[in-house]
């Protein structure tokens, strides 16, 4: 292969675009793929804030410096392969007693790496604790060595991979016989590899070991069950969730589903501290099950209840929309289960419910007031 020197990176944002796409359209499966891809960008145009977390970072696209090397897939349809490319994954048919778990064993440090790696990465950072549990189970070790070609263009796509080490180039070549044009370099960190193995298309890309490297790698089937069924299942258990939450009723069921999958689930212990007064906000809550006490710290050092919020209500959006530290705190009253939804998500997903959660703004501040009166006049008085 004749390589020449870098030209362009490919657009992150437009990447991550691509993959929430591909996401919705294979858990939707839509008769009319034309019109369902229309609407689609066609509301994603619509909203007031687009910003997508970037795949191998989990940061901003405008301020990360990592993306898959993997561009769109081919726009002539003709160009689809058969052979494991006709493979079709449906998670709704998928029977978990058919399925053979795939283990590759680690070390603790190696799965404490892999867990905290899989936190940055768009496509797991929404996976629940057991489907983590899974992904660390199915990634296997592979030491290269340089010159190595981890990925060619035109193959088919069989892995996943994440990089733990070693430096790696990409080339992309526009026709065969052409010389090839380096358009990334991945430095000691970044993953790369889905994209053909979500939309069932060969490789876009040739990627080659510059130095030697470690890699952690998921194959083909491993990585479609475990994204797409846990996408699908944790869609299916908040669509219920969200349809009965008050603030949401004026979404559509395109938008819900969106929310669904944004969520994260989380669980707390009896007295547990959900959000702490003064520190930054990262991100609101829904309570599934379960009641939050919101405090505010008195002039004691003390915390005085302000609030409880119960099932389908919701707690720390004041602090993303003012931009402001947390004015309170959050303690789990007994066992609770919430939901998160992280700032980049509450931005593109409820900006146009902004208003009507400000409506309740005033009245949230009468009642920190007057906690904090009481809390003075008791201790006073005592």
């Amino acid at each position: 292969m004749n390589f020449v020197e870098k030209k362009t990176d490919p657009s992150m944002e437009v990447r991550d675009v691509l993959l929430d796409y591909t996401l919705n359209y294979l858990l939707d499966q839509p008769q009319d793929v034309l019109s369902y891809t229309i609407d689609f960008f066609r509301r994603l145009q619509g909203r007031k804030t687009v910003v997508v977390p970037n795949e191998a970072t989990g940061r901003n696209p405008s301020t990360s410096s990592s993306s898959s090397s993997e561009g769109p897939a081919p726009r002539n349809r003709n160009e689809r392969r058969r052979c494991v490319f006709a493979e079709t994954y449906d998670p709704e048919d998928d029977d978990d007693e058919d399925y053979e778990k795939v283990v590759h064993p680690k070390t603790k440090k190696q799965r404490a790496w892999l867990s905290k790696e899989l936190k940055h990465i768009f496509l797991f950072r929404a996976l629940d604790a057991k489907h983590i549990e899974e992904v660390l189970d199915a990634m296997f070790f592979k030491g290269v060595k340089s010159g190595d070609v981890i990925i060619k263009q035109g193959e088919d796509g069989d892995n996943f991979y994440i990089i733990e080490k070693g430096v790696y180039n990409v080339y992309v070549t526009s026709r065969p016989g052409e010389r090839a044009t380096l358009i990334k370099t991945y430095d000691e960190k970044g993953s790369f590899g889905e994209l053909s193995l979500l939309y069932n298309q060969p490789r876009y890309a040739t990627i080659i070991a510059e130095t030697e490297g470690t890699l952690w790698g998921m194959e083909r089937m491993a990585f479609k069950r475990i994204v797409l069924k846990a996408t699908y299942l944790k869609r299916k258990m908040y669509e219920k969730f969200l349809a009965d939450v008050p603030l949401l009723q004026k979404l559509s069921q395109y938008d819900l589903m969106n929310l669904a999958d944004a969520l994260v689930p989380m669980t707390f212990k009896p007295n547990d501290i959900i959000i702490k007064e003064g520190d930054k906000p990262d991100g609101m809550y829904f309570v599934e099950e379960g009641v939050v006490k919101i405090a505010v710290l008195d002039d004691y050092g003390e915390y005085a209840p302000i609030n409880l919020i119960e099932n389908g209500g919701y707690f720390g959006e004041m602090a993303l929309i003012t931009d402001k530290p947390r004015a309170a705190s959050a303690f789990a009253v007994g066992d609770v289960k919430v939901a998160f939804l992280d700032l980049d998500a509450f931005n593109r997903l409820l900006g146009s419910l902004i208003g009507e959660m400000e409506e309740h703004f005033e009245s949230y501040a009468e009642v920190r007031t007057n906690a904090l009166n009481e809390s003075r006049s008791h201790n006073e008085f005592s």
